[in-house]
């Protein structure tokens, strides 16, 4: 399966808001997507929220802080999100099934975040601090499997392999949805849970979801 880049130069510009700040994150964001980071230069964002040269190093410290932003802020919210769907619930299938969910959800809402998030990792001049919160996102996953392992619930060889294969599924969302096809959000969302069950051995009726 062919993976397009999910953005186009040309939309860079369209719909930025009016915080200044947030604007030119979006920008950035939106040039990397379109072209990668090593081809986007400070001038290309810029040229997109209408401010000339150094008149934009006022607003931001350069290409290198944007990038580290959207990076720790696509981890913190993922973080997030898994800590509020898990919230509350204490039957170890249903707390994985929420949890894919919400990984699936944020990767078909944030198609930009979560392509810059896997592409340009190895941009960052200090990717320690985005690499110990992917760590920590992970081995969130992981202590469900090994607790339904545990429970005798899940039965697989390995749970970290195991997740390791939920996690980059749900990743792969980001790849191809688009709003206005075959399935909505939350049926994606839901069916993907129906596979990460399948994936850690439970036997998952057909039906469900919408």
């Amino acid at each position: 399966m062919k993976v397009e880049r999910p953005h186009r130069p040309g939309d860079v510009a369209a719909g930025l808001p009016a915080d200044r700040a947030a604007a030119i994150r979006l920008a950035a964001l939106r040039l990397f997507a379109a072209q990668g980071y090593r081809a986007t230069t400070m001038a290309d964002i810029g040229a997109a929220v209408g401010i000339r040269g150094p008149s934009l190093y006022k607003h931001v410290a350069g290409k290198q802080v944007l990038l580290a932003e959207i990076m720790l802020g696509t981890m913190e919210t993922l973080l997030a999100m898994h800590a509020e769907a898990v919230d509350g619930v204490t039957d170890v299938t249903e707390r994985l099934r929420r949890a894919v969910e919400a990984h699936v959800r944020y990767h078909a809402r944030h198609r930009l975040e979560a392509f810059v998030g896997n592409r340009e990792i190895g941009s960052l001049e200090q990717p320690a601090r985005v690499l110990r919160l992917r760590s920590t996102y992970e081995r969130g996953f992981r202590e469900l499997i090994e607790r339904g392992v545990a429970e005798a619930v899940f039965a697989v060889r390995s749970a970290r392999l195991a997740s390791y294969s939920i996690l980059d599924m749900g990743m792969g969302v980001a790849n191809w949805f688009h709003d206005g096809g075959e399935f909505s959000v939350d049926r994606l969302a839901y069916q993907y849970g129906d596979l990460a069950l399948r994936v850690v051995g439970v036997r998952v009726t057909a039906g469900g979801g919408s």
